[in-house]
């Protein structure tokens, strides 16, 4: 990878460290962070609930209080209207719960990927206005939804919408419209994940109708709208941050039988566990439901009182999972052979990668993993009965959704933004889409934007890592999108041990400098690195963990790139 490191102002530093008592170090990468003056320094490494802003601040709240309340005092039924991706589900956990407490007459209705797609449905409306409901409040969804609104409205059912996603030029027609990226929302944070502005909501309703309720009782739903905003990668920064870190707290002592089933079932009960746990153990195994079958039993999961169901839910949700790995590993070894076929893909900006019976719930995992390992824009599409279904992930200098939209005329539908977008259009167009899309990619890629970049926030020795050194960045967590785990470099290392290879994929080695050695894994290592003896010069880009092993804690570090010296 080409290095990348930022230069900061020694200015900068100086302002941060006014008053504090911080290394320079540690000032620099507050300053990377967007800490740029002292009095932010101690909000952002210990964040407080009191720093939640009023959700009465965002437009359209008032008027979904007042309608939510009517319907709980005249008994009408309620529907959420969800999504199937773990931000929608734990979005439609939060206002369940929050409705339910209420005595709201609430059930949730959640979209069938295969079947339903992403959105709200018009027939799904109109079923539910026969059914006597008379509200419907979307989650995660809705913002564009403009017909299947305009239909709820003909029908005289209120919509409220919850959502996120950026909004068109128009708002569609409903009684309420939550979303800070409204033009005429004056909210402060913007960049809540679809769980955050339900969680909003449920704040609101609980302050108006059950004041007695405490903090405590509040900070109880930080778990759930923490694993949705870490999963649905939103900016760890202002109220995420606070969502983050209480909701992370609250996950070591889960009192929900769910939550406690599927803490077990990801090996992290009774466990403190991190923003990575989250969204590599906890997410995905929420997301298999929707990716594999339906999200119904997520929903399930965080409402039944009953252990034994929620076990059985939990290790379903654990098969779904590792069934959703073996699809991707399955295609992924198709991709490889294709690769290994036709070397000449390797030479090319752009992959697009077709197969018969691909299934349609993992080929964006699919297409992020590609991406990942050749740095290009990637798409990847499943095959069914002519139809192609399709998923694409890109690299940072290309707009994935700019050069969708320049072949708009092969697809049936698509949408998405710069870094990822689905799609869907008949299969013989896919070689006429492979085709331009490599066009447009060598008009706007240089050879350079193909080279993978890793920023290092600052370069080191091995003798600067120590307790006290961790613990500092421990106060910097939880890491996310907006504030990533600090990246260091350290040059001139000697490679004490020659790697290990762990479960036939990761690499183990130690490297030792400035008197000090660590153990070092580089996920997914095999292949990265040229063979490597013991005593050969490295340099090396890591971040820094804590393992324990036997309630021994020592200090390693995790490889993100390995450069043998000549």
């Amino acid at each position: 990878m080409r290095w990348i490191i930022p230069t900061v102002n020694p200015e900068a530093i100086a302002e941060v460290r006014e008053g504090q008592n911080l290394s320079p170090l540690m000032a620099r990468l507050l300053v990377l962070r967007g800490v740029e003056q002292a009095q932010e320094v101690e909000p952002f490494l210990h964040p407080s609930l009191s720093e939640l802003h009023d959700p009465l601040l965002m437009a359209g709240m008032k008027e979904a209080v007042e309608r939510i309340g009517q319907a709980v005092a005249r008994r009408e039924k309620v529907l959420v209207y969800g999504d199937y991706d773990v931000d929608g589900t734990m979005a439609v956990v939060v206002l369940l719960t929050a409705l339910r407490s209420l005595g709201a007459e609430v059930e949730a209705y959640i979209p069938h990927r295969l079947t339903d797609g992403y959105g709200m449905r018009v027939p799904v409306v109109e079923k539910a206005a026969a059914e006597g409901v008379r509200v419907v409040l979307s989650v995660d969804t809705g913002i564009r939804e403009h017909e299947v609104l305009e239909r709820a409205r003909e029908l005289g059912v209120d919509a409220i919408v919850t959502d996120h996603h950026q909004p068109d030029t128009h708002l569609p027609p409903a009684l309420a419209i939550l979303n800070p990226k409204r033009a005429d929302c004056a909210y402060p944070d913007k960049n809540l994940a679809g769980v955050g502005v339900a969680f909003k909501l449920g704040q609101a309703l609980l302050k108006k109708f059950r004041p007695e309720l405490t903090e405590k009782t509040l900070a109880s739903y930080l778990k759930i709208v923490a694993i949705g905003t870490i999963a649905d990668v939103v900016p760890l920064l202002g109220e995420n941050r606070i969502i983050a870190r209480y909701g992370l707290a609250g996950l070591a002592q889960p009192s929900h039988a769910g939550l406690q089933a599927l803490l077990d079932v990801a090996g992290l009960n009774g466990k403190e566990a991190s923003a990575g746990d989250v969204a590599f153990r906890v997410a995905p195994r929420l997301n298999a439901a929707g990716r594999m079958e339906n999200a119904r039993d997520v929903i399930e999961l965080f409402t039944t009182a009953d252990a034994a169901r929620a076990r059985r839910i939990a290790e379903r949700l654990d098969n779904l999972n590792q069934q959703r790995q073996r699809t991707e590993e399955e295609i992924l070894d198709e991709v490889a052979q294709i690769m290994a076929r036709e070397p000449a893909r390797a030479q090319r900006y752009s992959l697009v990668f077709s197969g018969e019976g691909w299934h349609r719930g993992v080929i964006g995992i699919v297409a992020q993993r590609i991406a990942e390992k050749y740095h290009r824009p990637t798409l990847v599409i499943g095959v069914e009965q002519g139809v192609g279904q399709g998923s694409g992930r890109s690299i940072p200098r290309f707009n994935l959704l700019k050069a969708l939209t320049r072949s708009s005329d092969l697809f049936e539908r698509f949408g998405g933004h710069s870094q990822a977008a689905g799609f869907t259009l008949p299969a013989e167009r896919i070689g006429e889409l492979e085709r331009r899309l490599e066009t447009f990619s060598r008009a706007v890629l240089a050879p350079e934007d193909l080279e993978p970049m890793l920023r290092v926030d600052a370069e080191i020795g091995l003798e600067a890592i120590d307790e006290a050194f961790y613990q500092d960045l421990r106060d910097l967590e939880p890491y996310g999108l907006g504030n990533p785990g600090p990246v260091f470099g350290a040059r001139n290392l000697l490679l004490a041990d020659p790697p290990r290879i762990l479960k036939d994929k990761h690499l183990k080695l130690r490297v030792a400098g400035g008197g000090r050695a660590f153990d070092a894994l580089m996920w997914r290592g095999v292949g990265k690195v040229p063979p490597l003896a013991r005593g050969q010069q490295v340099d090396a880009a890591f971040t820094v963990e804590q393992n324990v092993f036997q309630d021994r804690a020592t200090l390693q570090i995790i490889l993100k790139d390995l450069l043998v010296r000549d």
